[in-house]
Parts: C-alpha cells; sequence; structure tokens
C-alpha cells in the first residue's frame, strides 16, 4: 500500500487492511462490527430525527432572510431563525460526534466521515461568526445575513456529502462482498 493508493491524509491502518483484503478495491464504509453498533445506537435513530428538522429549520430561515435582504423588513425574524437554525447546527453535531464514537471509536474525524468533518467544522465557523457578529454588535444587518447564507451555502454541500455517504452504505450494505470477511 503506497501513499498514492490513499483516499485521504487520514485513512487509518484499519482502512488500508479492508482495502488490501479486498485486493486493493474500494471498500464499504463500515467493517461488520461497526454496522452493528450503528444499527443498534440510539444515536442514529437521534440523528435521523435531527437531520430532517434542521433541513426544514434551513428552509424557513433561508426564505425569511431572503426576505429581508431582498426588502429591508422581517431583520428581527430572519436574526431568530438563524439563532435556531445554528442551535438546531450545534445539537446534531454534539450528538453526531457521539453517534462517531459509538460507531468508530473517535468523536470526530473518523477515516470514513473525515471529509464531512472537515467541512461541517467550516459550516459551524461560519454560524458562530453569525453569532459573534449578532451579540457582538458587529457589521451591518446585510454584512450579518451574508455570512448566515455563506454558512446556509457551506450547509448545503455538507448536506449532500451526508446524503451522498448514506446512499452508498445503503448500495455497498446490500451487496455481498461489502465488507470482507
Amino acid at each position: 500500500m503506497n501513499r498514492q493508493n490513499l483516499s485521504s491524509p487520514a485513512e487509518s491502518t484499519q482502512s488500508m487492511k479492508r482495502q488490501e483484503a479486498a485486493g486493493g478495491k474500494t471498500t464499504a464504509l463500515y467493517t461488520n462490527a461497526e454496522r452493528q453498533r450503528r444499527d443498534e445506537s440510539v444515536w442514529t435513530v437521534v440523528q435521523g430525527v435531527l437531520a430532517p428538522l434542521q433541513f426544514v429549520v434551513f428552509i424557513i430561515s433561508l426564505g425569511l432572510v431572503i426576505r429581508t435582504l431582498t426588502t429591508g423588513e422581517g431583520a428581527f425574524a430572519a436574526d431568530a431563525s438563524i439563532v435556531v437554525k445554528t442551535l438546531v447546527l450545534y445539537t446534531i453535531m454534539i450528538t453526531g460526534s457521539i453517534w462517531e464514537k459509538v460507531v468508530f471509536g473517535k468523536w470526530l474525524f473518523a477515516p470514513a466521515f473525515f471529509w464531512e468533518d472537515v467541512f461541517s467544522m467550516l459550516v459551524l465557523a461560519l454560524h458562530t461568526l453569525y453569532l459573534v457578529m449578532l451579540f457582538g454588535a458587529l457589521g451591518t444587518i446585510e454584512q450579518r445575513l451574508m455570512v448566515a447564507l455563506a454558512g446556509y451555502g457551506a450547509y448545503v454541500i455538507n448536506a449532500g456529502q451526508f446524503l451522498w455517504k448514506l446512499r452508498m452504505a445503503r448500495l455497498q450494505g446490500s451487496s455481498p462482498e461489502a465488507v470482507p470477511a
């Protein structure tokens, strides 16, 4: 196994061994043990509830932000919705970290979700910057809302990453060669 065969610099030895055992083929996101822990964890259910909730909050908030930017009205509602979105984001990030610890034995940056976690940090940073601007009375309403929109754009990309991983896990879970013995 040489460096050029790695999909990311954070790929673990266990993942490399899985790839070698499969004859160099791409392997599943989960070992059998990880899949069992995932399926038995209450945190999987929590993530399954919070993810769609966060999306609904995002859609409502996005509408309020766009309304404020285009009409100048509803700034309080837009700010309140972004605060709610950020609190839901923090909640899903904390519970997601617990889920990763239960399933993979790492709080964050498990090899299977390394790049999703990296991008999640950007999403958190932008949402946190928005809160600092709001509660620190920094910048104009337009500047604050543009930071929120940047955070929302990053969130959409991050959500796409997770949906892709969910699809890959489902496809690999139905394959008899998904996890080498």
